[in-house]
């Protein structure tokens, strides 16, 4: 049942989310002092081999138990719902520190129905008001893409879609080193962000997988904010500074927005419902796309 009224709960919308191994202590503690980095995403699946998955436990637990600041905000990677490790990791995890599990492969709402059981059950255990950890579903498989909206309005604790590429170009069959539109994958990223935008919550775009082609990194970064995505996962610090200037308002954008209003508003006052800008039309929609410019200029809260 979908069960999720859209925008009823904000939901925090980040600019850069680093995936950090879980079973890493020095890494993880670097990450969480990282003050440019909106999201440490805090990872007990792919980033945490099998047999470092309790050891992975025992260092976000103890993470999470120290009072941390505003940011980053310290997400988790679960593994998948269906897994033989979900309930051990959020036995571990959730607590108040915690501000969301990334809950990986979704496939369906069921998924979600299924995660939220077990995380109510811990928050009761732990004394937290059930539903206070949010979720980020993650979208890797054509069946996900397919169901993203469904999976997106799923459950009120959802707070965010973060594309999988890798594992979506994995479902398709596409090569290693992929190339042209295998690596733009423009359907897949603009069917998330519909699906998200629709569920009125942020989408996330997928990694860029070459830590060393800075150029591919501003331009795949400038791709995803043009299709929509709020915010980009990354994989190494040295990514941070880019993802947050392109998904951030540059000065040019910040002085149209400026401007796109003040005409507005003084068309406004003149009892006028649009306005000439520069030959343009400026009427409402134009108006409120420029407001959600500036918004997006204010500090993170």
């Amino acid at each position: 049942m979908n069960t999720h009224e859209p925008g009823a709960v904000p939901a925090p919308v980040a600019r850069s989310l680093m995936f950090v191994p879980g079973h890493k202590r020095p890494m993880v503690e670097k990450a969480l002092a990282m003050a440019s980095l909106d999201v440490a995403i805090l990872d007990l699946e792919d980033g945490a081999p099998p047999a470092q998955k309790d050891a992975a436990r025992s260092v976000l637990a103890d993470a999470l138990a120290r009072d941390g600041g505003a940011r980053p905000a310290r997400f988790v990677r679960a593994n998948a719902v269906a897994s033989a490790h979900f309930a051990s990791d959020i036995a571990a995890i959730v607590g108040p520190g915690l501000r969301a599990i990334v809950l990986p492969k979704v496939d369906g709402v069921a998924d979600v129905a299924a995660a939220e059981e077990i995380v109510s059950g811990r928050e009761r255990d732990a004394g937290l008001a059930v539903g206070s950890v949010r979720f980020v579903v993650s979208v890797e498989s054509a069946l996900g893409l397919l169901n993203a909206y469904a999976i997106a309005t799923a459950s009120p604790r959802i707070a965010g879609v973060l594309f999988g590429a890798e594992d979506y170009a994995n479902d398709l069959g596409l090569p290693a080193d992929r190339q042209g539109e295998a690596s733009r994958l423009l359907h897949a990223r603009a069917s998330v962000v519909v699906a998200a935008t629709a569920a009125r919550v942020p989408a996330y775009d997928g990694i860029w997988p070459d830590i060393r082609d800075a150029a591919g990194l501003r331009r795949d970064s400038a791709l995803g904010r043009q299709l929509g995505f709020s915010g980009k996962s990354l994989i190494h610090p040295g990514q941070i500074d880019a993802i947050n200037e392109a998904f951030s308002p540059s000065e040019a954008d910040l002085e149209a927005a400026r401007n796109v209003v003040a005409a507005f508003e003084t068309a406004e006052a003149r009892g006028d419902g649009a306005a000439a800008l520069d030959g343009s039309l400026v009427d409402r929609p134009i108006v409120e796309r420029a407001r959600r410019v500036l918004r997006a200029s204010e500090p993170a809260r």
